[in-house]
Order: C-alpha cells, then structure tokens, then sequence
C-alpha cells in the first residue's frame, strides 16, 4: 500500500532536506512546502513538487511529514487556517517528526480523528549526519495501524524505531533522549576543556578516550569537531533550548527533579542570551571556557 501512497513534507532546514530527500531517493513521490522556496530547491531540482502552503501539500499527499523549529510552528503548520489537516482526505496521515510538546501532539491526534484522519509525533535522533546517511533513530507515538503504514517511509529515513504508545508517547521518548544529550554534552565538552588546560596534546588524548568507558558518539563526532573549533550546527543551541524547556515543563508536571537537565538548561540559556542561538549545542565548550575565565583555542 505504501507504494501507492503520495508523500508531502513540511520544513526543509538542516534535518528536514536530507531526510525528505531520502524519500525522493527511495522512490517516493513527494511534495514540499517551505516558507523559503529556495531552501527546497535541491528537492525540486531531485524531481519533488512544490506547493504554496501546507493544505496544498497535504491536498497532494497521503501522508504528510513535517519537521519545523518550535511547537507553535508545528501547530501552524499542521492546524492553522491553512494547515496540513486542512487539505488532508480521510484516512490520511499527520506525521510530525519536530521535536516538540506531547499536549500539542496530544491536541494534534484529536482534531485529526475528528475528521477522519490520523496523527502520527515521531521525532527523531541522529542529528544532522544521521539525517544524510538515513541512520536515524525515530520515536513514534498514535495509533498503532497509522504507524504501520508509515514504516515504510521511515526506515527510508532511519535504521531504527520504537512504536512508544499513543498520541505524545513519541515526544516524551525523544525527551528523555535529550535528557541523555544534555549530559553527555558535559563529558565532551568539560573533557576536553580540562585536557587542553591540563597540557595534553588533546587530539592524542581524544584518539586514546573515545574508543573507552568514556566514549560516546558525541565524543566521536562533536568531540573531533571542537579539536578544529567547528560550532557549525547539526543541532542549534536555540533548537535545543526548546527542547530542554519542553523536558522541565514535563518535569514539573510529573513532580520531577533533574539536576543535570536544569543546569544544562540554564546554561544553554546564557548562550541563547549572548547571541549563540544558531551555534551548534557543542559550543557549550566556549561557554564553560569563559566561566573559567579561559580561552578554548583550535588544537589541530
């Protein structure tokens, strides 16, 4: 059936053009909207269609995926005056593949089962490597039946899932996954600061660390570009502001203490507020140097 299924996308930024291309590369028909047009041009130029909004990309599609910056987008997009659930036929899909709130995705599902359709919140981790290379971890929360018959389409996008539950389940995995993130970003970040302060030769060091107990994909990747001061994005510091704000407003909800995800957050925070919004999150480590009162310097 997925093979007959058309497939539109919402949100062509730096996840969004890589995964929606892995559509186009597996064969899938595919329609986009973006608010700039010349960020889809790449899609077009592989053979995807444009529309001007995003009913008119679900008018187009069967199932509709969209991966946008904030919550309020995603609620533009997929609910406003001229959103996805608009334009979409019965017994179509909502898949939203933000990182964003389980109410909204909660709210998302309901208005989409109120007209006969179907909602999927499938986020993603990966970062922007993971996009390119269709190595995704991905999240899925909503009805079971409508998860099945969007698979085919993620595993062109991903090598792993996890069907969480119903509606907003996805979300509240990919959450607890930035919990992890947020940590992990300290060990990079806190040890390769101390290293270079300490007088080891830092890439040596690394080369030695990462393939041990204190090893990590973060290590591996991030880790390798901070040795050559390389805070371009996979994932912006003001993306993962939001996502730490989504997590604590969680918490207090279900009357949670996280230390670690608190610090994390108000230190993300002072980096949003000092204009490193779209930095990659690995610039955590010229924030740390600076509350030493150090510089972190290029060290190959």
């Amino acid at each position: 059936m997925s093979e007959n299924m058309r497939a539109g996308w919402i949100g062509t930024g730096v996840m969004g053009s890589s995964m929606a291309a892995n559509l186009v590369k597996a064969g899938f028909s595919l329609t986009v909207y973006n608010r700039t047009r010349d960020k889809a041009a790449p899609l077009l130029d592989m053979g995807a269609q444009w529309a001007d909004s995003p009913k008119q990309v679900a008018l187009a599609s069967d199932i509709v995926f969209s991966i946008v910056g904030f919550p309020n987008d995603v609620e533009a997009v997929m609910l406003g005056e001229n959103g996805a659930l608009k334009g979409l036929r019965k017994g179509g899909i909502l898949c939203d593949m933000t990182t964003s709130s389980p109410e909204l995705a909660k709210k998302i599902a309901l208005q989409a089962q109120g007209v006969g359709c179907f909602s999927l919140d499938a986020p993603v981790t990966g970062g922007d490597i993971g996009a390119r290379e269709a190595t995704l971890s991905i999240f899925v929360g909503g009805d079971e039946q409508a998860y099945n018959r969007a698979l085919p389409f993620l595993k062109a996008m991903g090598q792993k899932f996890m069907y969480c539950g119903g509606a907003g389940q996805g979300q509240q995995a990919k959450l607890a996954n930035q919990v992890a993130v947020a940590g992990v970003m300290f060990s990079v970040c806190e040890s390769l600061l101390y290293a270079s302060q300490a007088g080891l030769n830092v890439s040596e060091w690394l080369e030695l660390v990462v393939t041990g107990a204190a090893g990590s994909v973060a290590m591996n990747t991030l880790g390798r570009r901070l040795l050559k001061n390389d805070f371009e994005p996979g994932f912006y510091v003001r993306h993962f502001v939001k996502d730490l704000g989504l997590c604590l407003d969680e918490c207090r909800r279900m009357g949670l203490v996280l230390p670690g995800a608190t610090m994390a957050d108000e230190l993300y925070r002072m980096m949003l507020a000092q204009g490193a919004g779209d930095l990659g999150t690995q610039a955590l480590l010229e924030c740390l140097a600076k509350l030493s009162g150090k510089n972190w310097k290029k060290q190959i």
